[in-house]
């Protein structure tokens, strides 16, 4: 399977669940959390939505193969259906990550309501390394969360950074124990379920009211860039060093 998708107790739990591939997300993986996300908007019965990964992975980002032969094209991509699902979502979002979270993997963490990570975390945003900007709002909201100084370091440099950095960032809420962060964020998602549905909705409408008039706007700006820069000579000559395994060389390009 690539994503194993679940209700119970008021939860809908989103798992990848790719692990020899590294949970690298292809564009049927987006579909299906879409989907799933949408599903859960609907049913009355889920209360919170909980994404997570395995003890190793939480995702490698983009499977690098599937988004080049089947790149995002238009908001009806399921890479953008899965952003504005996740970005809208009126319930509580708990995410619980271990081992690397990459590019989307970290970016889609800055629109969830709740982050527990494992010792083992280590998130990056490998977007200007890759001959590509920031996508899914991170570069506005990885600002306000951490401060421009240090939203620059992750996104100008991406460069990978730990757990414990990522919690004084804000970007974490808790550092466990790699064998204790699914009942832990599992007992928060209970807790939630447990709480009424319709106040938990409203104040975290009340608390996105700002981000829900600018976001799309940002969203859509990045992924125009994202798109051109996709087909550009420095994307060429990341994906290529990619493949073939060495170090790019972007000194031709200005």
């Amino acid at each position: 399977m690539s994503v194993a998708i679940n209700k119970a107790d008021g939860i809908l739990v989103i798992e990848f669940d790719r692990a020899d591939k590294k949970n690298a997300i292809t564009a049927v993986m987006y579909q299906l959390m879409a989907d799933a996300i949408a599903d859960g908007e609907r049913d009355p019965e889920v209360r919170a939505l909980l994404f997570q990964g395995k003890p190793e992975v939480f995702t490698a980002g983009n499977d690098l193969d599937d988004f080049l032969r089947t790149p995002p094209k238009g908001a009806d991509s399921p890479v953008y259906q899965f952003m504005r699902n996740l970005s809208q979502a009126s319930k509580p979002v708990i995410a619980a990550v271990a081992g690397p979270a990459v590019g989307i993997g970290t970016t889609m963490l800055l629109h969830c309501d709740l982050v527990y990570a494992a010792d083992n975390a280590r998130f990056s945003m490998p977007f200007t390394q890759l001959g590509l900007c920031p996508e899914f709002a991170s570069s506005a909201l990885l600002p306000q969360m951490a401060g421009y100084h240090r939203a620059a370091e992750k996104l100008l440099l991406g460069e990978a950074f730990s757990a414990e950095e990522a919690l004084q960032m804000g970007l974490v809420n808790k550092v466990l124990p790699v064998g204790e962060l699914a009942s832990y964020a599992r007992a928060r998602a209970l807790a939630l379920a447990a709480l009424p549905a319709s106040s938990l909705r409203i104040t975290k409408r009340l608390m996105k009211s700002t981000q829900v008039q600018t976001l799309p706007a940002v969203i859509a700006e990045e992924a125009s860039h994202f798109s051109a820069m996709l087909t550009a000579p420095e994307a060429k000559e990341a994906f290529t060093a990619f493949f073939e395994k060495r170090k790019a060389d972007f000194s031709k390009f200005s």
